[in-house]
């Protein structure tokens, strides 16, 4: 098997990046980019901390990354499985990124930077959805910002309904719990009461 082991032969190997792909690269937020964040209703998450690297989701309304100025983004931090993944990484390491996407749209945002968890009672209600703050919001510096192309969205055909998998061809949650679990947990029950549970959870 060929390895490739230096950034020299990954370049030999690539060739450099086009101006088209490092000058939409800036440090701040633009209008154009704006109008991408308060249009995205979904990120993922990608922290980085002792025990290794995390990407997760995250879900609102649209434009719930609020942009406080050109150089920070705020992140509430809704009800979820109290796993506290990525908020244990950015308490011992700052370093954070966000994928923004819009359903619908091919052109997803890159944003890289630097982050610390607020629960200042004033910010924490600023965020208050159906009279329901989040525990705490994440604020990020901004250091690096810029859109990346369609491709993969296209290839992967993402917002195409007649692609869209069949959930039942799938596991339930309720299924893999059973499973890992020796059906201690989980199960039919589990997937029953899931929508109900759901929708009194989601702020």
């Amino acid at each position: 098997m060929s390895i490739i082991t230096s950034v020299e032969q990954l370049e030999g190997l690539y060739g450099l990046p086009k101006e088209t792909s490092t000058v939409k690269e800036v440090s701040h937020i633009t209008p154009e980019y704006r109008r991408i964040i308060e249009a995205s209703p979904f990120a993922a998450l990608a922290t980085a901390g002792p025990e290794g690297l995390d990407c997760s989701p995250r879900g609102d309304l649209a434009g719930f990354v609020r942009i406080h100025d050109e150089r920070t983004l705020m992140l509430p931090d809704r009800r979820g499985n109290n796993r506290i993944d990525s908020l244990r990484n950015v308490v011992r390491d700052p370093r954070i990124a966000l994928l923004f996407l819009i359903p619908g749209a091919g052109t997803t945002l890159r944003v890289n930077g630097r982050a610390h968890l607020s629960i200042d009672a004033e910010l924490l209600a600023s965020f208050a959805v159906d009279a329901k703050p989040p525990r705490s919001v994440l604020v990020m510096t901004v250091e690096a910002i810029y859109f990346q192309c369609a491709r993969a969205i296209v290839r992967s055909d993402l917002w195409n309904p007649e692609k869209h998998a069949d959930s039942k061809s799938l596991p339930t949650p309720g299924e893999i719990l059973a499973a890992l679990s020796d059906d201690r947990i989980g199960g039919k029950v589990y997937d029953d009461a899931w929508e109900g549970r759901a929708q009194k959870t989601l702020w």
